[in-house]
C-alpha cells in the first residue's frame, strides 16, 4: 500500500493543477456586456473617478476596490515547514493565504512574491505599492530581517502593515492564555513563562504576553543553544537581547523547573515527559511547533493531567490557528480605514476571542464538529469554523482603532455587527456541520458503483475524515486494480468489498424480492438476475439493514435508480410523494430548490406536497424556511391555468401548514428581492427574501439549478431525495468527488437519525 503522505502530496498537486491553475482569480464586479459598459469602465468614462480622486484622495475608497484589498507579500525566505525556498516557490502558500482572507472575511487579495536582494530593497518595493492597497500582510520572511522590514514599513506607510507570522500566533495564543490562567487559577503578573524558540513568532508572542499583563522579567527564552542568559554574548542589534536574563539555568530542562507556562515555537520532540513533571502545579503547555509539536498532546495530557494543553494541530483540542486572527483583524482595520494595526487593536482581538470562548457555544458549532463544547480545559479558544468569530473580533478591532485615533472613519458598532452577520453566507459552515455530525457516528454506506474511480477517490476522503465505512459493490480484483493503478489512498480495513455474484445473502435477497414483486410481474428467475445487478442488490442491503444507507447513480439514469429504490425500500410512512431537492450554496445564504429531479406531472396538490417537504427539509439545515411558489405571474397579474395552479397550491399549503411562511404565485426575481416584493405586494406574508424556491414543474427547477451552478458559479449539493423510508442518495452523472463526499455525509446523518428511532428527517431521508 502506498504511503499516505505521498498520496496527500499527489492529491495536493492535483488540487492546485485541476481546471484553472492555482486557487484565485480576479472577477469583475460591474457588468461589461455593452459598448456603454466598456466606455464607463475604461476610456473615456474612467477619467471622471480619476479626477475625483485627484481632487480628494479619500474618494479612492468610494470609486475603487482599495478599501477591501490586501497585499500578501513575501520574499520566500522562511516558508512554513519549508524554509528558504525563494519567492517563486512560495506562491502557492501566498495564494492559499489569499483564499483564507476571502473565505473567512470576504477580503480580496493580491499575492506578491518579491525577488529582493536585501531587506532595504524589499522595503522600497513594498512601500512604493501603498496607493494600491488598503493593507499589507507580510508573510514568511526570515528573522531577524522580518522585524526590521515590518518596523520600517510601519514608519513609512499610512496603511496597516501586519506580519502574521509574528503577531497572528501571538494574538491567538494570547487569547488562549487569557482563558487558561482563569481556569488554572493563576495570575498573569506572577506567571513564570518559558519560551522554547527565539524566532520571529516566539519573540512576538513573548512581547505580546507582556502587553496582556505578563511581567517581562518572568520570561525565560531558549534558542537552539539553550537559555538566553547573562553568560552568553548576544549582539546589541539582536532582537533576542531583550530576553537575556540573570539566571543559572542553561538548558530548556533547567528553565522549566517550577515554571507555569511552556510556550513552544521551536521543533518537534524537544520536550520530554520528565521535563513536564518539573513544572509547577496546574501548568499551561502551548506546544505550537508545526506540523509536529514539541511534545504531542496525548503524551502531555497523560504526563500532566492537571495541565491545559494546546497545539497547532486540528486533530486535538485547543488548536491555536492563525486563521482565527488575520482575516478578522484586517476586516476591522479596513472597515474603519485604519492607518495601522496597533498594539491596542491586537490586544482587543485577543480579548474578543477569549471572551467568545467563554460564551455558550451555539448548536451549529457543536454540530459542525460532532461534539459539545463548554468553556474549560479542553475548550479555551473558539473553533476556526465558528461563524461568530467574524462579527466578534472585527468589531473589537474596529472599536480599538477608533478609540486610539488611528481610524479615518467612525462606525456605529451595532449596525456594523449586523452588516458583518450578513457578509458571508453560512453554507460552508452548514456543510461542515454535516461532515462533522457524520464523523461523530460513522455508518455503513453501500456504493454500488464500487469500481468507479470517482467513488473510490471520494471514499479515500470519506475514510480519512471518518465520515462512513464504505461498502463497495463489484469485482474485488477489479476494484483493487483501480485502487493500485490510480494510487488511491484507501487503507486496508477501512472499507469492504462485496461481490453480489458471490455473496452468501444473494439467494435470500432474490427470494425476498420475488415475494414482494411477484404480483408486479417479477418472476423468481428475474429476481435472481436482478440480485446480480449491483444497484438492486445495494437497495436490498439497505432494506434489510445490512447497511445503513446507499449512495448511487453515477452510471445509471435517474429513473433507473429511483425505480428499484421505490420497489425495494419504499416511501417513508406518512409521506405523500418523493421529490428531489438541491441546496444552492449562494454567498448570501443557502437556497433550497424543488422539485428538480423526480415529479414530471404536477397539479396543485403535488406542488403543495413538494413545497411542504422542501420547507421541512430547509428547517433541518438550521434555517427558517420562507417559501416562494414560483410562476411567470405575480399575485394574480396573469390569469392562466398554469399560474392558477400555483396560486391554488399556495392556498392549499397555507391551510395545511399555517406555521410556514408561504407566498405566491410570484416571479423568481420578486421572490429573492424582498424590497421589490414589498413594493409589488405590501401585504406579503414573507418576512424576508425567499430561501425555498418551489418551481411550477420539473423542467423549470432542473434548468434553473443547472444554469445557476454553471453560469452563476454557485456551488450545489444534491440531489437530496426526500420521502424515502431509508437513506437513499442518488448522484448526478457529472457529480464531483467533493459532492460525493458531501452527499455521503448527508446520508450518514440520515442513518444516524433512523437508527436513533427519531422521526425521519425529510431533508435527508
Amino acid at each position: 500500500m502506498s504511503n499516505p503522505r505521498s498520496n496527500r502530496g499527489k492529491d495536493a498537486l492535483e488540487f492546485h493543477a485541476k481546471g484553472r491553475p492555482g486557487k484565485i482569480q480576479v472577477v469583475p464586479t460591474k457588468p461589461l456586456t455593452t459598448q456603454r459598459d466598456l466606455s464607463l469602465a475604461y476610456s473615456p468614462g474612467v477619467a471622471e473617478p480619476c479626477m475625483e480622486i485627484f481632487k480628494d484622495p479619500a474618494e479612492v475608497y468610494k470609486y475603487t476596490a482599495r478599501g477591501n484589498l490586501v497585499a500578501v507579500i513575501t520574499d520566500g525566505t522562511a516558508v512554513l515547514g519549508l524554509g528558504d525556498i525563494g519567492p517563486l516557490a512560495s506562491k502557492p502558500v501566498m495564494e492559499g493565504k489569499g483564499v483564507l482572507f476571502k473565505k473567512f472575511a470576504d477580503i480580496d487579495v493580491f499575492d506578491l512574491e518579491v525577488k529582493a536582494t536585501s531587506p532595504d530593497q524589499f522595503i522600497e518595493c513594498v512601500a512604493a505599492l501603498e496607493p494600491t492597497f488598503g493593507g499589507i500582510n507580510l508573510e514568511d520572511i526570515k528573522a531577524p530581517e522580518c522585524f526590521y522590514i515590518e518596523e520600517k514599513l510601519k514608519q513609512r506607510m499610512n496603511i496597516p502593515v501586519f506580519h502574521d507570522d509574528q503577531h497572528g500566533t501571538a494574538i491567538i495564543s494570547g487569547a488562549a492564555l487569557l482563558n487558561a490562567v482563569v481556569i488554572q487559577k493563576k495570575s498573569l503578573a506572577e506567571l513564570k513563562v518559558v519560551v522554547s524558540g527565539a524566532g520571529a513568532s516566539a519573540i512576538a508572542c513573548a512581547k505580546f504576553y507582556v502587553s496582556l499583563g505578563v511581567k517581562l522579567e518572568n520570561i525565560i527564552m531558549c534558542d537552539s543553544k539553550g537559555v538566553l542568559s547573562h553568560k552568553r554574548k548576544i549582539e546589541a542589534s539582536d532582537p533576542k537581547l531583550e530576553f537575556v536574563r540573570e539566571t543559572e539555568a542553561v538548558t530548556l530542562a533547567d528553565a522549566l523547573v517550577g515554571s507555569d507556562l511552556l510556550l513552544g515555537l521551536s521543533r518537534a520532540g524537544l520536550v520530554t515527559p520528565e521535563m513536564l513533571l518539573t513544572m509547577a502545579p496546574r501548568p499551561i503547555i502551548f506546544a505550537l511547533a508545526n506540523p509536529d509539536p514539541e511534545i504531542d498532546y496525548p503524551t502531555a495530557k497523560a504526563t500532566r493531567p492537571d495541565a491545559i494543553v494546546a497545539t497547532g494541530r486540528s486533530d486535538y483540542n485547543n488548536q491555536v490557528n492563525n486563521v482565527l486572527g488575520f482575516p478578522f483583524i484586517f476586516r476591522g482595520a479596513l472597515d474603519v480605514r485604519a492607518t495601522q494595526i496597533n498594539e491596542t487593536m491586537k490586544v482587543a482581538a485577543a480579548h474578543a476571542l477569549a471572551e467568545l470562548a467563554r460564551k455558550d457555544v451555539p448548536q451549529v458549532v457543536s454540530a459542525a464538529y460532532g461534539e459539545e463544547f463548554h468553556f474549560g480545559p479542553e475548550y479555551i479558544i473558539p473553533k476556526p469554523f465558528d461563524p461568530r468569530v467574524l462579527h466578534w473580533v472585527a468589531p473589537a478591532v474596529a472599536k480599538a482603532a477608533m478609540d486610539t485615533g488611528v481610524a479615518q472613519i467612525q462606525l456605529e458598532l451595532d449596525a456594523y455587527i449586523e452588516r458583518l452577520q450578513g457578509l458571508l453566507g453560512g453554507s460552508t459552515a452548514v456543510m461542515r456541520k454535516f461532515v462533522r455530525m457524520a464523523a461523530g457516528a460513522p455508518k455503513k454506506i453501500v456504493f454500488p458503483e464500487g469500481d468507479d474511480p470517482r467513488i473510490l477517490k471520494a471514499c479515500s476522503i470519506i475514510t480519512e475524515e471518518k465520515i462512513a465505512r464504505p461498502i463497495l459493490l463489484g469485482d474485488p480484483q477489479r476494484i483493487q486494480q483501480i485502487i493500485r493503478e490510480q494510487d488511491i489512498d484507501l487503507l486496508p480495513g477501512s472499507y469492504e468489498i462485496v461481490d453480489p455474484r458471490e455473496d452468501a445473502d444473494a439467494s435470500a435477497y432474490a427470494e425476498m424480492l420475488h415475494r414482494r414483486r411477484e404480483r408486479k410481474g417479477v418472476t423468481a428467475e428475474l429476481s435472481r438476475l436482478l440480485m446480480r445487478e449491483r444497484n438492486h442488490f445495494g437497495m436490498m442491503m439497505v432494506a434489510e439493514r445490512r447497511v445503513d444507507g446507499i449512495v448511487t447513480g453515477l452510471n445509471f439514469s435517474y429513473s433507473d435508480t429511483i425505480r428499484p429504490a421505490l420497489q425495494i425500500i419504499g416511501i417513508r410512512p406518512g409521506a405523500r410523494k418523493i421529490c428531489g431537492m438541491y441546496l444552492m450554496l449562494h454567498k448570501g445564504g443557502m437556497l433550497f430548490f424543488g422539485d428538480t429531479t423526480v415529479n414530471l406531472d404536477y397539479d396543485a396538490t403535488t406542488l403543495a406536497d413538494v413545497a411542504e417537504m422542501v420547507a421541512d427539509a430547509a428547517g433541518t439545515f438550521g434555517v427558517t424556511p420562507r417559501v416562494a411558489m414560483l410562476s411567470f405571474s405575480n399575485f394574480g397579474s396573469v390569469r392562466d391555468p398554469r399560474s392558477t395552479m400555483v396560486a391554488d397550491a399556495t392556498a392549499l399549503l397555507r391551510r395545511r401548514r399555517p406555521d410556514l411562511e408561504v407566498e405566491g404565485e410570484m416571479q423568481a426575481n420578486v421572490a429573492v428581492d424582498y424590497t421589490l416584493m414589498q413594493s409589488i405586494f405590501p401585504s406579503t406574508q414573507l418576512t424576508g427574501p425567499a430561501n425555498v424556491l418551489i418551481f411550477p414543474n420539473l423542467e423549470a427547477g432542473n434548468v434553473a439549478y443547472k444554469l445557476m451552478r454553471e453560469l452563476g458559479g454557485v456551488p450545489s449539493v444534491g440531489p437530496v431525495l426526500l420521502g424515502m423510508a431509508r437513506p437513499v442518495t442518488v448522484l448526478e452523472r457529472d457529480c464531483s468527488v467533493d459532492n460525493i463526499v458531501h452527499m455521503t455525509a448527508l446520508t450518514v446523518v440520515a442513518a444516524q437519525k433512523d437508527e436513533a428511532g427519531a422521526t425521519p428527517t425529510p431533508a435527508l431521508v
